[in-house]
């Protein structure tokens, strides 16, 4: 007897009325994703919490007492581990989740309901840590058109104003993090990090589904710009 018995059944999602093919393949994903299952197991609100988890594991960004800045934080799975990591929950460091969508509360996180490209975002960010930042991440992804070039420009859009973003509020030796997409244009924004921090780096966490475009931007060792 073998132990298929043991393996855990694959979902079926079952035809509706109304509900589009693509619809339906997202379901049947959802349900048969480990991480998914996992993340629900454990308390986090998404899947993408582990990726955050294993770059976290491989490049120790997430010290105890750091300040971190969490850009397009909803649902809110990067701003749990990190509240965890730095010992935000016991006041050890400090964790800012922004976002102009509402996200429940997450013990140890302050959340900011802001866009990060509004003018005065950074200054308010700055204030709400007591300092500058030492980590910032985004794993924001900008509503999907079906156009594989369009969202591949429109969700680098996003990982450069994030870049910008990052250069305002981080402290020199700071790290940032973010996701974009392959299809042309990611190695440019690596060479403009390039410029200002010591260590730039594609990666791509296991937790990242295999058929897909997606990669981090790992930026470490900021070296503050000398003003003029």
């Amino acid at each position: 007897m073998t132990n298929d018995s043991k393996r855990p059944l694959k979902v079926q999602v079952k035809k509706r009325k109304g509900r589009t093919l693509a619809q339906k393949l997202w379901l049947d994903r959802q349900l048969n994703d480990p991480y998914v299952a996992r993340a629900k197991r454990e308390g986090y609100r998404s899947r993408a919490t582990y990726k955050l988890i294993e770059l976290d594991d491989r490049f120790h960004l997430l010290k105890p007492g750091s300040r971190v800045v969490d850009l397009g934080a909803a649902p809110g799975g990067w701003s749990q581990v990190a509240a965890k990591r730095v010992g935000a929950e016991a006041g050890k460091g400090r964790v800012v989740a922004i976002d102009i969508l509402d996200m429940p509360p997450i013990p140890g996180v302050d959340v900011l309901h802001l866009d990060f490209l509004d003018p005065a975002a950074p200054d308010k960010l700055k204030a709400l840590l007591g300092g500058p930042a030492d980590v910032v991440f985004s794993d924001m992804a900008a509503n999907a058109t079906g156009h594989r070039q369009t969202d591949h420009l429109k969700i680098m859009a996003l990982a450069e104003a994030a870049a910008m973003f990052a250069r305002e509020v981080l402290d020199p030796g700071g790290s940032f993090l973010c996701k974009v997409l392959r299809g042309g244009t990611e190695g440019d924004l690596l060479a403009d990090l390039k410029r200002d921090f010591a260590k730039v780096k594609h990666v791509k966490p296991a937790a990242s589904r295999a058929d897909s475009a997606e990669l981090y931007v790992l930026a470490m060792g900021f070296r503050q710009a000398a003003e003029g």
